[in-house]
């Protein structure tokens, strides 16, 4: 069932159910009442993550405060995309962006990683959490992906389990499509690694190309920066291996 784009939509950590009331945040007050206006018996669409979607009406028991009153169910929970993003930090506003097209592009995981060349700073996971919340709100997204605390490459690499097949992003690679190597991957469980503005040292790429549980990849002839190398990587990945078949 697609996502209606009619009506606005929120994320709430309440649990939703029939007859539930949910108050808004006090962020959520303003939007709804001063930003968009909205009058009492304006309805909305919730969703948590957990719950599936549902629809509500607006209610204001005072000026200040709007309870969204729960209605029906519009669409029922789907379970997260099985598709795992680990991402070197960028600088800040691209750092955004990559969050959000990662999560738009159906990531069901999101784990930074630091690797050697690594130029930008993490800085709040909640601001990461702001923008997976965001980009899930505008893109009728109900399976919202968790973003999880940094991990250093090596410890990473130690610690993965064999049976989720790992693809990067090989910046040296000698040939430019990505497509035969990714046809010839038997596992279902997938990761797609995308390395710093600066790319991988040479140790890192060495002992990725060693490990029995990754595939390297080429993105193509051009050189890309790291954002949009990310983009099309979960663009070849979805339309080879994933759900865009």
């Amino acid at each position: 069932m697609r996502a209606n784009f009619r009506l606005q939509r929120l994320f709430v950590e309440a649990p939703l159910h029939d007859g539930a009331v949910v108050e808004a945040s006090r962020e959520q007050v303003n939007y709804l009442a001063n930003v968009l206006r909205m009058e009492e018996g304006r309805e909305v669409l919730l969703f948590n993550g957990r719950d599936g979607e549902w629809r509500a009406r607006l209610r204001f028991p005072t000026r200040k405060r709007v309870e969204l009153v729960l209605e029906e169910q519009t669409r029922p929970q789907p379970p997260l995309p099985d598709l795992h993003y680990l991402f070197a930090p960028l600088k800040v506003g691209r750092l955004d962006y990559l969050v959000q097209k990662a999560v738009e592009m159906g990531a069901g995981l999101l784990q930074p990683v630091m690797t050697q060349h690594v130029q930008g700073k993490l800085g709040s996971l909640e601001r990461l959490r702001a923008n997976v919340m965001e980009a899930a709100e505008q893109c009728g997204i109900l399976a919202v992906p968790a973003v999880l605390e940094p991990v250093r490459l090596d410890a990473l690499l130690d610690d993965w389990s064999p049976d989720r097949r790992m693809v990067f992003c090989d910046e040296g690679a000698e040939s430019n499509n990505p497509l035969p190597i990714l046809e010839r991957i038997e596992e279902q469980a997938l990761a797609l690694l995308v390395g710093p503005e600066g790319g991988f040292s040479e140790a890192e790429r060495q002992r990725l190309h060693a490990l029995p549980f990754v595939t390297a990849i080429p993105l193509g002839p051009r050189i890309l920066r790291a954002d949009t190398a990310a983009v099309a990587a979960l663009a070849v990945l979805q339309a080879s291996r994933g759900d865009w078949r």
